[in-house]
C-alpha cells in the first residue's frame, strides 16, 4: 500500500496565515467577474460561489438552458495498482467487478457497522487504474481500507484536476457547438469519454446532480481557464450561465438526490447514537449487493435489512405552497405523535408543487403523514399543518436526462 498525500506548502514568514485562507479554484478568475453579488461559502477549504446572482434566476438556467457548477473542491482520488479492485470493492457497497472501462458508477461506503462515511462516484479509468470522487475529504478512510492490501496506491488528486459541471437541455448543444459533439453524441449516462483540447485530454463524463441532461468536465488545473473560454464562447448562444450552491441544492431535491448533512450525517462525525444513518435507511438498498461475500458493514446491513429498518427516507408531495423546511412530521392532523421530520423542501417552480425528503418511522408510512409547518408573512410567524403524501418516483427526471444521443436546440 502506497498514500501519496498533498504536500504541505512552503510558508514564508510574510505569509503566515496562508494556511488559514481559502483556495481559490482554477476556474476563480472567471467566476469572480461573474459573481456581482459577491456571494461566497467555503467547501472542502476552497472559496465557492453560493450564488452569482440570485438563486431562482440560475435554478432557471439549469431547466431552461445550460448552467455550469463549480466542482473544484470535490475531492479526487486516483486508486491504482493490482490491489485497486479487489481494495475498493471490499470498501463500497456496491459489485465494483461489474464495472467497466469508462463506466462510472454510483455506490457508498460504510463503517463495520453499517453506518454510512459517504457516498460518491468511481470512475474505471483503466484495468487497474480508478479515480473515487465524494464530497468530503476521505484519504484518511482510504488509507485505512487499504490495510492489507500490498499492490494499491491511492493519490490525492483533488489540486491537480480541475472539474466543471456542465448542466440543463442546451448542455449537449453547447458542447456540440465547441467541437467535442461526435465525441459525446453516444455517450449514455455514467459514461465517460477523453478527448483531445489545447493540447491536453479533455475527460467528459454524462454525469451530474440535477436530474438534468448534463455533464461534468475534468482537466489538468493549468487547462482550466482555456476550457471556460471555449466553453463559454460555445455556450453563448445557448444561454449558458453559471450557477451556485443555492440553485443547485434546489435542482437536486427535485430529482429526490441526497445530499450530505441534510440527509445524512457522515458515520465519524456523529456524537449521538444513531444520529448517522445506514444505505438501507436512506432508501439506498439497491447500492447495497449482499452477493458480495464481504465489504465494510455487510453483517450489519444484512441484520438490518432481515428485522427492518426503523425509519426510512422517503420524497413526500406536501399541500399548499408553503415549504416544509425543518417540518416535523405527525400521524394525525392534531400533531400528537410525532413520525418524523423534513430534511429538505421547497417550492419546486418546475414541478409546481410543494416537495421534500423526509425520514419517516417505517411503520407509519402506511397511514396518515402530516407537516407542521411555520412560516413567516410581512414579519409575522404563522402555523399550519399539511398533509402529505408518499411519492415513489423522481419529482423532476426528464426524458431527456437519459435519451442517447440528446435532443439538440
Amino acid at each position: 500500500m502506497n498514500i501519496v498525500a498533498p504536500a504541505d506548502p512552503e510558508l514564508s514568514s510574510d505569509d503566515r496565515f496562508a494556511g488559514e485562507r481559502l483556495k481559490l479554484s482554477p476556474f476563480h478568475p472567471r467566476q469572480a467577474e461573474l459573481n456581482i453579488r459577491d456571494a461566497w461559502s467555503a467547501w472542502n477549504g476552497y472559496k465557492f460561489a453560493d450564488y452569482y446572482y440570485e438563486a431562482t434566476y440560475e435554478y432557471f438556467c439549469i431547466r431552461n438552458t445550460c448552467g455550469t457548477y463549480d466542482i473544484c473542491p470535490m475531492q479526487k482520488f486516483l486508486v491504482e495498482g493490482e490491489d485497486a479492485l479487489a481494495m475498493l470493492d471490499r470498501m463500497v457497497t456496491r459489485d465494483l467487478t461489474k464495472l467497466r472501462v469508462n463506466r462510472i458508477t454510483y455506490c457508498c461506503w460504510c463503517d463495520d457497522t453499517g453506518r454510512m462515511i459517504d457516498d460518491g462516484t468511481i470512475f474505471r479509468l483503466d484495468d487497474n487504474r480508478y479515480m473515487l470522487t465524494c464530497g468530503s475529504p476521505c484519504l484518511a478512510w482510504l488509507a485505512k481500507s487499504a490495510l492489507g492490501f500490498d499492490k494499491v496506491t491511492i493519490t490525492e488528486h483533488t489540486e491537480q484536476l480541475a472539474g466543471l459541471s456542465l448542466q440543463g437541455p442546451t448542455s449537449f448543444s453547447t458542447l456540440k457547438n465547441m467541437g467535442v459533439g461526435d465525441a459525446v453524441a453516444e455517450l449514455k449516462p455514467f459514461g465517460f469519454t477523453r478527448v483531445p483540447f489545447v493540447g491536453t485530454e479533455l475527460m467528459i463524463s454524462r454525469t451530474g446532480f440535477t436530474g438534468d441532461l448534463g455533464y461534468e468536465l475534468w482537466i489538468d488545473a493549468e487547462y482550466a481557464l482555456p476550457l471556460w473560454d471555449a466553453l463559454y464562447e460555445a455556450g453563448e448562444d445557448y444561454g449558458i450561465q453559471p450557477y451556485g450552491e443555492a440553485a443547485t441544492n434546489m435542482a437536486r431535491l427535485e430529482a429526490g438526490f441526497i445530499m450530505p448533512y441534510m440527509e445524512f450525517n457522515e458515520a465519524p462525525k456523529t456524537i449521538n447514537f444513531e444520529h448517522d444513518q445506514t444505505p438501507l435507511e436512506l432508501n439506498l438498498g439497491w447500492l447495497v449487493d449482499f452477493k458480495k461475500p464481504h465489504f465494510n458493514g455487510r453483517r450489519a446491513l444484512l441484520e438490518q435489512k432481515q428485522k427492518g429498518t426503523k425509519q426510512l427516507l422517503v420524497k413526500l408531495d406536501i399541500e399548499g405552497n408553503k415549504p416544509a423546511e425543518e417540518a416535523i412530521l405527525y400521524d394525525s392532523k392534531g400533531c400528537r405523535n410525532q413520525i418524523g421530520y423534513v430534511t429538505s423542501a421547497m417550492w419546486s417552480p418546475s414541478v409546481k408543487a410543494n416537495i421534500a425528503l423526509a425520514m419517516i418511522d417505517t411503520k407509519a408510512l402506511t397511514g396518515e403523514i402530516w407537516a407542521e409547518i411555520y412560516h413567516y408573512k410581512e414579519l409575522r410567524p404563522y402555523r399550519k399543518v399539511a398533509k402529505c403524501k408518499v411519492q415513489d418516483k423522481p419529482f423532476w427526471m426528464p426524458p431527456r436526462a437519459r435519451q442517447t444521443p440528446p435532443g439538440e436546440f
